[in-house]
């Protein structure tokens, strides 16, 4: 009976209480099911603030609307990015069912913090005194000292903890799925594909609901629901405990990068073949690669106790197999042949995750410009007007329209024409999304142009009254950004989970969001040196001044479309030289 057991093990997964994960009793679609539902409620406590957060800061705190804008920009751009630390601590010292615990209990905090300011008034600057024909206007002065501090005290609080969920959630999901069969990894396909479903679910209510509390009950509600949905989202997630396997930490991800690198340098005057490579037969570059696949493979999924399979080096990124020559003289830097192909498998997503920041800094239009260019239009549907705030609900909603639709249509069909298992390849997903990307920015230069002409010839272009256009010329750009977004943040968090060797899993799939948080930084970089480049001389700037009639918008939208049509050719270099880790597939 204990052979058995030990047969159906999940080698190197534990369950809650770090004992032995067993097959049939852990992991699966029911297990990962928790981890959907607590994504709702976690990006709905996210968005809820996020994306209404700048008329927060301009109305209660008195920041001046730059300040604003660079604050939300920060503030988003850090959650990202510490979606890294998040990964890296997943990977390195704890499982991603710690880090996703810790992580909401520090979110939360932040969250109770900036309830409470945003309830008292004693911890907000005081108001602005109206003005009046026998006085003048009373101080407004932004928010400074203790009260300062308590802000970004709960903002960078619940910035570290969002960080820290993106980094372990989408990763802990994954996790429960067998890497080993065919059905498992449709299986994960489909988990990646929901995930960004029930993102953009708890996006929608964010962006509707809470927004509109926000607006009209007071802000206390609004980060008071945020505050309940993060609270609620624990216990729903413990509730899965039971189900879950945990992949145990395996070290420090970027210890081992390091290691190799540095000991690849050292090497480089050797001409030693590693003492590790097999050497009893040859092998042709097929094989080799078939070979370090299925190791790979088994490795992972807990079937290697018997098995006695070598790594043999490849031939890609040949330089770094000097690495694994063992010379006395740099021992501590020893490196395996193992550690050296999953330090390349590394260095050759890099240039993916580089060609999607591109697409992330035309998403980052969505909650600037095309917010602004809204706020000039009719935005009534019949007796309801809609706030500029609540304008993500037609990426949001078309993409829970899309994604079951890509899953339960597109994807068998594809699968059906290709006669393979994927349909259709992480890096074509990818590629969709950056051609969308393109298309997107065009149709948004258009439709400011549109705008334009609309302005004047009403006679309206140095009035900030709402123009005689619907806002619904504004969704075609969200729509295109939205199936953009689909394609391929679900393709990049599959692509960067599946390709990356099982210790840096959680690290790379980080990746994804920390692309999202430098393309915020980086429409900030264009936007200052657009202005720059335009601005010399007698010329006024493209993108300055208190009236976006004013504004060459049209001409910057252009500007995005061009640079992404580089990317793209970029995106292409790369993608159709890149080799899947398993099946050869090109991309």
């Amino acid at each position: 009976m204990e052979n058995g057991q030990e047969q159906e093990r999940w080698v190197g997964y534990v369950d809650w209480r770090n004992r032995p994960a067993f097959r049939g009793k852990h992991g699966g679609m029911f297990a990962a099911s928790f981890v959907l539902v607590v994504e709702v409620m976690e990006n709905l406590a996210f968005l809820a603030n996020a994306s209404n957060l700048v008329t927060y800061l301009m109305g209660f705190m008195h920041f001046s609307p730059s300040h604003s804008a660079t604050t939300v920009t920060n503030f988003m751009g850090t959650a990202f990015l510490l979606a890294l630390l998040g990964g890296f601590l997943s990977d390195a010292f704890f499982t991603t069912y710690v880090v996703y615990l810790v992580s909401a209990l520090i979110e939360f905090l932040g969250l109770v913090i900036l309830t409470i300011q945003a309830k008292s008034p004693s911890l907000k600057p005081p108001a602005c005194e109206p003005s009046s024909p026998s006085r003048a206007a009373g101080p407004c002065e932004a928010v400074s000292g203790a009260e300062a501090a308590m802000l970004f005290g709960g903002l960078y609080l619940t910035a570290l903890g969002v960080g820290g969920i993106k980094g372990s959630l989408p990763a802990h999901g994954a996790e429960q799925f067998d890497e080993g069969s065919p059905r498992g990894r449709a299986a994960r396909s489909t988990f990646f594909n929901y995930f960004v479903f029930c993102l953009s679910c708890g996006g929608l209510a964010a962006v509707t609901f809470v927004v509109w509390v926000e607006d009209n009950k007071g802000w206390e509600w609004g980060f008071g629901i945020s505050t309940i949905a993060i609270l609620l989202s624990i216990p729903v997630f413990l509730a899965g405990s039971r189900l879950y396997r945990n992949k145990l930490p395996t070290g420090s991800p970027l210890t081992l990068i390091a290691k190799v690198l540095v000991a690849a340098a050292l090497n480089c005057r050797t001409t030693q073949p590693p003492s590790n490579a097999i050497v009893d037969r040859p092998l042709s570059p097929e094989n080799r690669t078939e070979t370090n696949d299925h190791k790979q493979e088994e490795r992972e999924n807990g079937d290697h106790k018997n098995t006695t399979i070598s790594y043999a080096p490849s031939e890609e990124l040949k330089f770094l197999n000097r690495a694994a020559q063992n010379l006395p003289r740099h021992l501590p830097l020893a490196c395996t042949a193992e550690e050296v192909e999953e330090v390349k498998v590394v260095l050759k997503i890099l240039p993916i995750f580089l060609s999607t920041i591109m697409l992330n800094c035309c998403l980052a239009q969505l909650s600037t410009f095309s917010v602004e260019q809204a706020a000039t239009m009719d935005t009534r549907v019949g007796r309801l007007t809609v706030p500029p705030a609540s304008l993500p609900i037609f990426p949001v909603t078309f993409i829970m329209i899309l994604a079951p639709v890509y899953d339960h249509i597109v994807l068998p069909f594809a699968r059906r024409v290709t006669k393979t298992e994927v349909g259709i390849t992480h890096l074509q997903r990818i590629g969709t999304g950056l051609v969308l990307s393109i298309v997107s920015m065009a149709i948004a230069a258009l439709v400011e142009v549109k705008r334009k002409n609309v302005a004047q010839n009403a006679g309206l272009v140095d009035s900030l009254e709402p123009l005689p256009i619907s806002f619904f010329w504004i969704a075609l750009q969200y729509l295109f950004l939205g199936s953009a977004d689909l394609f391929t943040l679900a393709g990049l968090l599959e692509f960067f989970f599946s390709e990356a060797p099982a210790r840096m899993r959680s690290l790379a799939t980080a990746l994804s969001w920390a692309s999202l948080a430098m393309g915020y930084y980086l429409s900030s970089v264009l936007v200052s040196i657009v202005n720059s480049a335009t601005g010399r001389g007698s010329h006024w700037p493209w993108l300055k001044g208190s009236n976006l009639n004013h504004y060459r918008l049209e001409r910057f939208y252009w500007l995005m479309c061009v640079l992404s049509s580089l990317n793209y050719l970029f995106y292409l270099f790369w993608a159709l030289r890149y080799k899947y880790r398993r099946g050869g597939v090109r991309g």
